[in-house]
């Protein structure tokens, strides 16, 4: 079987990363036989610059027509000035609509190699490998919602939080089959002692997991879930929540893992899904050579997983990340005395020699 993957660097940093997760794929690709092919196309500033649209049709149509999309970075202090509906960022909400974007998975895994870059202790992080999966379309961030009203002769604004049962089933049944090729734990998380909708929410999950007999399945409230990723990250295997608490929740995992520039995700889509490194297009260095190419590799590891189905693949470039960073490859943001310091071009090489 050929496989098509539509790439899109984005804007600064974009490109580079980009290029070093194809380098990457090209190499599993001649090891495994994979038959990959690629179409770049545009999104972002990149695409408002030529196009005027942040995403032009074209890119949405192969997004569409691919098995899988890479993702870059988009934005940029040069577009602030551009009207909010033309702006970089809208064509990352454009591809969520248009692909049907549905949920965030986010991995946070620490390497024995990086428990001191980590704020929290060696002891307490060593060993953690935990996937969030977040709901991407639904609740408070897409309820009706006021900005300003009258109520009883003072000001108020007001954000409806809602979930339907098929949104909940949805989100649910993915975390369900992620556990299913991990360590078999799920945690739901919500806010059932103070919420309606959470307390619908853990019913459709609890009601859902009889239909995943090998699976264990927790319920944590939000903030004690917050808290219990501080002193005990390990106990987690999958975490499924909602947008709010996911959004939240999932910035503060990625803390855990020490350097933003590692972290990759996931937004899985109806048809096609698409991946990301969760850090920005960081224009002070752009072009420079020295951005951390890791969270694009991983993401291009998660795309083989989840949308080509080449778990075998998508292992041996984890593996060779891992190998790397054992032997003191480091790029900037994570570089050390006493540790080999790697551009982008170098880390990407290091790790090309490793699958």
């Amino acid at each position: 079987m050929a496989y098509h993957i539509t790439i899109i660097p984005g804007d600064g940093i974009g490109k580079e990363i980009v290029d070093s997760a194809v380098a990457v794929l090209k190499k599993v690709d001649g090891k495994f036989g994979l038959r990959l092919s690629y179409a770049f196309k545009d999104a972002g500033g990149t695409a408002y610059d030529k196009f005027g649209t942040p995403l032009p049709t074209d890119t949405l149509e192969s997004c569409k027509a691919s098995d899988g999309v890479l993702f870059g970075a988009v934005g940029g202090g040069k577009w602030d000035s551009v009207e909010p509906a033309l702006r970089p960022e809208r064509a990352i909400l454009g591809l969520r609509k248009g692909l049907g974007l549905y949920a965030n998975l986010r991995p946070v895994k620490v390497a024995d190699s990086l428990t001191g870059y980590s704020p929290l202790k060696p002891d307490l992080v060593r060993g953690v490998d935990l996937v969030i999966v977040r709901e991407l379309i639904g609740g408070i961030y897409f309820g009706d919602k006021c900005e300003s009203e009258q109520h009883d002769g003072v000001e108020r604004a007001w954000d409806l939080e809602n979930y339907s049962v098929p949104e909940v089933e949805r989100i649910a049944r993915l975390a369900f089959e992620t556990a299913k090729l991990r360590r078999g734990k799920v945690t739901s998380v919500d806010k059932a002692n103070v919420l309606a909708t959470s307390r619908l929410w853990r019913r459709t999950v609890t009601k859902l997991a009889e239909s995943y007999k090998g699976i264990e399945l927790g319920h944590l409230y939000v903030d004690n879930c917050a808290m219990q990723l501080a002193v005990r990250p390990t106990q987690f295997d999958v975490i499924v929540t909602g947008n709010l608490f996911g959004d939240i929740l999932s910035d503060e995992a990625a803390v855990v893992g020490g350097s933003i520039g590692m972290m990759p995700s996931a937004s899985i889509g109806t048809s096609t899904s698409l991946y990301e490194p969760i850090h920005g297009s960081a224009p002070d260095i752009a072009g420079k050579g020295i951005a951390n190419p890791i969270g694009t590799i991983l993401s291009a590891a998660m795309l083989l997983r989840y949308s080509l189905h080449e778990e075998e693949a998508a292992r041996a470039i984890e593996t060779a990340v891992d190998k790397a960073l054992e032997v003191g490859f480091r790029t900037p943001d994570l570089w050390r005395e006493g540790f080999q310091k790697a551009n982008t071009d170098e880390m990407t090489k290091a790790i090309c020699e490793r699958i």
